[in-house]
């Protein structure tokens, strides 16, 4: 019966040591996506989405990194309201930022109810940022088929019924998921605020105002991941 061949030890030796590499490459790339922000001297202006899912964040801190503004989760379809919604707004007030409000739209329901909702979270007040409407569930998962033709109609009278709330024209966040599915963004004037960790969004076909450039990035204002936007220049 043959034997089997030992490994010679420097074999082992090379072995080690690329596992070694490779394990402290992917680290490294890691370390730089998670704590990976857009430089201020391309991006002057700079803050936070958060909401309930976020955990506690520390807005001073934030403010300190230099953000200059934050955006808040506030509603969710015709019933959702995020928990941390009015101690965010206090918080985000006190550090002195520039505060804005987030409505996710929910292609199942009416927007009747929706506006409803994000007029009962968000106080009419000239002083904050332009209102944005989340997009990015679509009407795929909805228990009553819901046609493209009634998600982009319900659509246009939340927006109408939102900027009505607000007197100021809404940002359309709109996920690549939802993007592909209607192919709404180069029909609806309004700006566009796009998501993609490192590299600029280029989904919409047209230019972005907001881009969240690391949607998990580790900081100090927070003990877990914030989601970190930039303004165009």
């Amino acid at each position: 019966m043959a034997r089997k061949r030992k490994a010679s030890p420097w074999k082992l030796r090379i072995a080690a040591a690329l596992l070694l590499t490779l394990l402290g490459a992917g680290g490294y790339l890691w370390w730089q996506v998670n704590h990976w922000a857009p430089p201020q001297d391309a991006y002057p202006d700079q803050g936070v989405v958060a909401g309930a899912r976020d955990g506690v964040i520390n807005f001073r801190t934030v403010r300190a990194l230099g953000g200059s503004f934050a955006y808040l989760d506030a509603s969710d379809g015709e019933s959702g309201q995020d928990a941390r919604f009015s101690r965010n707004f206090a918080a985000a007030k006190e550090a002195k930022l520039q505060v804005g409000a987030v409505h996710a739209f929910d292609p199942c329901t009416m927007a009747d109810g929706q506006s409803a909702n994000f007029v009962t979270m968000v106080p009419r007040d000239n002083t904050l940022l332009p209102p944005a409407i989340e997009l990015g569930r679509t009407a795929d998962s909805c228990e009553e088929r819901v046609s493209d033709a009634a998600v982009e109609s319900e659509l246009m009278t939340l927006i109408n019924q939102i900027e009505n709330h607000a007197g100021k024209a809404v940002i359309l966040k709109i996920d690549p998921q939802f993007e592909e599915r209607y192919g709404l963004a180069q029909q609806l004037e309004r700006n566009l605020w796009l998501t993609r960790t490192r590299l600029e969004p280029d989904y919409a076909g047209r230019p972005w105002l907001l881009w969240t450039a690391n949607d998990a990035l580790r900081s100090e204002a927070s003990d877990d991941p914030v989601r970190w936007v930039v303004v165009q220049p």
